[in-house]
C-alpha cells in the first residue's frame, strides 16, 4: 500500500486554489527567480514566497525536517562551493575588483603546504544573495506536499497538459519518499524485536555499512517487490492503451486565472528588466564596501 505525505485539509487560503494554478504559478516565479542576482529583486520573490507559505497555515512542527534538509542544502553549498572554494560564484564575484576582509597566506608546519586564502566582501555578498535565492525558490515549493491532496497529484499533472504515463508516474515519484520511509521504520522496528541494536553499531566506515545490511536489504527488496507489484496490476487494467479517466475533478476558478495571470506578468516584467533594461545582475551595495574598506 503507497503512503503519502503528512497533509491533512487545514482550510487556508492557498488549498482552495486548483492545484494546477499553483504548480504554474511556481514555476513561473521559478524561471524570473533565476533570472537575477541583485538581492533587491530577490528580496521581491522571497517576500512573494514568504506570503504565499504564511497562507498555508503551516507549522514549524509539521515542516522542520523539510527545512533542517534544506537548511543543510544550503549551508553546504554555500560554505563550501561558495566561501571556501569560491567555485560556482560568477565571473563577476571571482574576476571583478574584489575587496577583501580576511587574508590567509601560510604553510602547513609538517608538510609545508601552501595554505592561500582570501575572504572579499563580493563573495559574502554573493552568498547572502545564493542564499535568499535558495530559500525564495525553496517556499515556493515546500508547501505543496503539505497542503496539497495526495489524490489529485495525478490528475493535475494530467490537467497540466502530460500524458496518462506520465502523470502517474509523477504521481507514484511523490509517494515513493513516504512509503520507503515507512517501510524503513517497520524494518528497523522488526529487527529490534529479533535483537539487532542499531544504536551500537561500531566499528569503521565499511563495518558500519555492513552492519546497516539487515535494514538497507529488506528495504530495497520490499520496494522492488511493491514496485514490480503496481506494474502488474497496471498491466492487467489495460494501463496505456487507450486515454483513462480521473476520479477527481479539477475546474479552474476566476481566483485561478488570477494567479496564473500575476505569474506570466511577473515572468515577462523579469525578462523585460533582465535582457531589454540590462538590470539584476550581481550587486555589492556602495555602503558595505566603504564600511570595509
Amino acid at each position: 500500500m503507497l503512503a503519502s505525505l503528512s497533509y491533512r485539509p487545514r482550510h487556508s487560503l492557498i488549498e482552495r486554489i486548483d492545484p494546477r494554478a499553483r504548480w504554474i504559478y511556481s514555476i513561473l516565479l521559478l524561471f524570473s527567480i533565476v533570472l537575477f542576482w541583485d538581492l533587491r529583486f530577490l528580496l521581491f520573490f522571497f517576500a512573494l514566497a514568504m506570503v504565499q507559505y504564511a497562507l498555508t497555515n503551516l507549522t514549524w512542527r509539521e515542516t522542520r525536517r523539510a527545512w533542517f534538509f534544506i537548511f543543510f542544502i544550503i549551508t553546504m553549498m554555500v560554505l563550501v562551493n561558495t566561501i571556501i572554494t569560491s567555485g560556482g560564484t560568477i565571473s563577476q564575484v571571482t574576476e571583478g575588483p574584489v575587496h577583501p576582509v580576511l587574508e590567509i597566506d601560510t604553510r602547513l608546519p609538517v608538510f609545508g603546504w601552501p595554505i592561500i586564502f582570501t575572504l572579499t566582501i563580493e563573495r559574502l555578498w554573493y552568498a547572502l544573495c545564493q542564499v535568499i535565492r535558495i530559500l525564495s525558490i525553496s517556499s515556493l515549493f515546500i508547501i505543496i506536499p503539505f497542503t496539497m491532496d495526495p489524490r489529485q497529484y495525478g490528475i493535475t499533472f494530467r490537467g497540466m497538459g502530460a500524458s496518462d504515463r506520465l502523470a502517474y508516474s509523477m504521481d507514484l515519484a511523490f509517494r515513493f519518499l513516504p512509503t520507503l520511509t515507512r517501510d524503513f521504520n517497520i524494518t528497523i522496528d522488526a529487527q529490534r524485536a529479533r535483537g539487532y541494536e542499531l544504536e551500537r553499531a561500531q566499528g569503521g566506515l565499511f563495518a558500519q555499512i555492513r552492519k546497516m545490511a539487515p535494514l538497507m536489504v529488506p528495504v530495497t527488496m520490499n520496494a522492488i517487490l511493491e514496485g514490480e507489484d503496481i506494474i502488474n496490476a497496471m498491466d492487467l487494467r489495460c494501463f496505456g492503451l487507450r486515454p483513462r479517466t480521473w476520479i477527481q475533478q479539477l475546474a479552474y476558478q476566476r481566483y485561478d486565472y488570477l494567479l496564473i495571470g500575476t505569474g506570466v506578468a511577473i515572468l515577462l516584467a523579469s525578462l523585460v528588466l533582465r535582457f531589454v533594461f540590462q538590470v539584476g545582475d550581481f550587486w555589492v551595495p556602495d555602503w558595505l564596501i566603504t564600511l570595509a574598506t
